[in-house]
């Protein structure tokens, strides 16, 4: 699917052709080249998928939005909320705009993921989760994106890992978390592949920031989940858009009635194949059998062991 071409089957995805003005046309700026709303209903909308605008962002080949309401939250503490579900072949990376949430770990600790934290858990060669982090009892919303970054072929298959690493200790650069990667002289903690870029930022409002992009961070993207960002064209919160293919700066402006807050990325290009299967990532179709044989096989076990509920509400993940 090229970038400039509407696929009917995605909703809500246009091509832009605006470009930047004024300031940022004396630098060279990438322009927004799609956008999306994603699709979904209730309190969780896709944006990505790895059958769709992942083929073009890998190794960034899922993105979900959520805004989980007072409803929800109460139907997980009592059990319900996201089922336990496995993967294999990609990790993901779950962090929060909005409220906060407590993870219990037996062989991790415990702790709590508010705005700034993360939930990093590379999946490799098969997990079963869902349910590792639970609302505090008076929370009425948590809002965030869970992303899923695919794996090269040395981790895909690899060792599972867990980790919980919260806001007071991740790195910040100007007005960004570095969730992953290295930007402006700052490292993430996050074990994630190298050529990765994964930014929580919040702009206040009628701030200008400009993003340059590593040396070879051709894949370009950001979600908007709270206020109005310019970047040679509106965007408005739920948005998702895609920059132009380039190792150009992108340029962004907050709109002067409330702060803006997204997640940015940028990457090296995956220079691999997207096996699919129902909840796995590979590179290739040897390594997806291989994965999904690990998860059915790790799905038995989890069965047998029954209830491991902790006394918090958490469900840790399978590994």
């Amino acid at each position: 699917m090229n970038l400039l071409h509407v696929d009917p089957s995605i909703p809500g995805q246009h091509p832009e052709n605006a470009r930047p003005t004024g300031n940022d046309a004396a630098e060279a700026t990438r322009r927004v080249a799609f956008r999306t709303r994603g699709h979904g209903e209730g309190p969780i909308n896709r944006l990505m998928s790895p059958s769709d605008l992942g083929q073009q962002l890998k190794p960034f080949v899922f993105l979900d939005i959520f805004d989980l309401d007072e409803e929800f939250l109460r139907a997980s503490a009592s059990g319900g909320g996201m089922p336990i579900h496995p993967h294999s072949g990609v990790a993901t990376v779950t962090v929060l705009t909005e409220g906060h949430l407590r993870y219990d770990d037996p062989t991790i600790g415990s702790g709590t993921i508010a705005h700034g934290g993360v939930e990093w858990m590379r999946a490799g060669g098969g997990v079963w989760h869902g349910k590792e982090m639970s609302p505090a009892p008076d929370l009425s919303r948590v809002r965030g994106f869970q992303l899923w970054l695919a794996l090269p072929p040395d981790v895909e298959n690899g060792a599972p890992e867990s980790r919980y690493i919260e806001a007071g200790d991740m790195p910040r650069a100007g007005p960004a978390y570095v969730i992953v990667g290295t930007h402006d002289g700052v490292s993430s903690p996050v074990p994630a592949p190298t050529g990765v870029n994964y930014l929580l930022v919040t702009l206040r409002a009628g701030d200008r920031w400009i993003y340059h992009p590593p040396a070879g961070h051709d894949v370009g993207w950001l979600a908007l989940a709270t206020g109005v960002l310019d970047a040679g064209t509106s965007i408005s919160a739920g948005e998702m858009v895609l920059f132009e293919h380039g190792e150009e700066a992108i340029a962004l402006q907050a709109g002067a009635g409330e702060d803006a807050v997204f997640v940015l990325g940028s990457a090296v290009p995956h220079p691999h194949p997207l096996h699919l299967g129902h909840y796995s990532v590979h590179t290739s179709a040897a390594a997806l059998v291989e994965g999904e044989r690990r998860i059915a096989e790790l799905g038995r076990q989890l069965r047998a062991m029954g209830d491991r509920r902790t006394s918090s509400g958490t469900v840790p993940v399978f590994r």
